[in-house]
């Protein structure tokens, strides 16, 4: 959580913590190890890796949240319609669920922001439907348990219709695994707009990214690898961070655990 935090306030205040302008360039300044001047070190074109890095974690924190937001705005109401009304219904948005789980979801994901166009926009909102199904899936089995509950029975026999029912009584009750569920695809999401910055998809240049920031680290690793130390080690800590945060909240959501 600590993490978490640290990466969100550096995100939010990029313009005043960043020590120099992340897509300023300096032909002077061309690949310089860490020093002073510049903490994390230059890129080829001579710019800050720490501004660079600070102002990648807007783009990927952005989408992560967003990625999510999209999936679970898509996902619950469809998940809640299939597992509270059953029947045909539920058959069909089941198998349709099915049949996109079947597809690698970076997979996917890729397809999507290739048919969108390269941006940070479109890189979100192809991650978000991508990953709509897991929600669907989660949510209609969490209101499959929840609805022969006995609190739903007796909302149902004093005569609740049952849009009240499935809002009132069950949403609020399938919402802690959808809370964990939401922690640990920003974790994903924020994987995915890496991988797809990297692949020239995401984030276009020169506006910085970690994943576009590692795609020309590459080339650069044997005379300088501080060009990729950073915004990997950036994306390994708030990846882990996210997914630790996801464990703490199911062991305290989840009475099981206790």
């Amino acid at each position: 959580m600590g993490f978490v935090i640290l990466f969100v306030i550096i995100a939010i205040f990029a313009p005043w913590l960043a020590p120099q302008d992340p897509v300023e360039t300096s032909w002077s300044a061309i690949r310089k190890s860490p020093s002073a001047a510049h903490w994390f070190g230059t890129d080829e074109l001579g710019r800050d890796v720490l501004s660079r890095v600070m102002w990648g974690a807007r783009a990927s924190l952005l989408a992560g949240l967003v990625s999510v937001s999209i999936s679970m705005a898509l996902g619950v109401p469809i998940g809640l319609l299939a597992g509270y009304v059953g029947g045909w219904t539920d058959g069909i948005i089941s198998r349709l669920t099915d049949s996109a789980l079947a597809l690698p979801f970076l997979i996917l994901a890729i397809a999507l922001a290739a048919f969108l166009g390269p941006s940070l926009m479109n890189a979100m909102i192809a991650i978000g439907v991508s990953a709509t199904p897991i929600f669907i899936r989660l949510t209609r089995a969490q209101v499959l348990a929840v609805k022969v509950e006995d609190f739903v029975e007796a909302a149902r026999a004093v005569g609740n219709p049952h849009w009240r029912i499935a809002l009132r009584h069950v949403l609020p009750n399938v919402l802690p695994p959808l809370i964990v569920q939401s922690t640990l695809a920003i974790a994903a999401a924020i994987i995915a707009e890496a991988s797809l910055s990297f692949l020239g998809l995401g984030q276009q240049p020169p506006a910085p990214s970690w994943g576009s920031m590692l795609n020309t680290a590459k080339n650069y690793v044997d005379n300088a690898p501080w060009m990729a130390i950073w915004p990997g080690l950036s994306i390994f800590l708030l990846v882990l961070s996210f997914n630790l945060v996801g464990d703490g909240l199911r062991d305290a959501l989840d009475p099981r655990h206790k």
